[in-house]
């Protein structure tokens, strides 16, 4: 079989893997509103698609409200995280049923969709917030991000991992390839105390 085969056939499903594609159930139009804009009034009955991160979850009787720092969504409708997902202040989302603040903890990323519904006042600290209120038909919770380890510039190894890297000197007693050249200095040992006088 000819190399180029493999190649394209890794190349294809790179691509692929690369393409960004909304959940189902969080795909659909809905209006380009802030929660800004829907904090001043007037958007009720606006369908919208919102997402950010869990502050806190409160089930009632009928229905669990998630309190939520709101985020920019990116292509797959996921929150943004870190910098590049700047605060856009709060909004509240409420759904029928019972959902567990042990599952939907505080800082876990979650996207909804659903109809504005006026704002609901709630205290954050000694300020009364008006968050605006979603009547929410759908709540995704995102799974947790996995940490991306940064490899050093430089040979890769497929072998990297505990006991090998940056800092290890195998067998040959020479640096590992691709490691940060690191240099110890330690102080010299006092001098010995003079002989006693006689």
């Amino acid at each position: 079989m000819p190399l180029y085969r493999p190649l394209t056939l890794v190349a294809a499903l790179a691509l692929l893997g690369g393409c960004a594609t909304i959940p189902k159930p969080l795909e659909g139009n809905f209006t380009n509103l802030s929660t800004a804009a829907a904090q001043q009034g007037g958007a009720g009955g606006t369908r919208v698609r919102w997402g950010g991160e869990i502050i806190k979850t409160e089930p009632g009787p009928q229905q669990t409200c998630f309190y939520l720092l709101s985020r920019p969504l990116d292509s797959q409708a996921r929150p943004l995280s870190g910098s590049a997902g700047d605060n856009q202040g709060r909004f509240v989302a409420c759904r029928d049923g019972f959902y567990d603040p042990e599952v939907f903890t505080r800082g876990r990323e979650l996207t909804v969709t659903g109809t504005l519904h006026g704002t609901l006042s709630q205290k954050v600290g000694d300020y009364d917030y008006a968050y605006p209120r979603v009547e929410a038909d759908v709540v995704y919770l995102w799974p947790k991000r996995v940490p991306v380890v940064n490899y050093p510039s430089g040979f890769y190894d497929p072998f990297w991992g505990p006991g090998w890297g940056p800092g290890y000197y195998g067998p040959w007693g020479y640096p590992y390839w691709g490691g940060p050249n690191v240099i110890v200095v330690r102080p010299l040992p006092p001098p010995p105390p003079p002989p006693p006088l006689h």
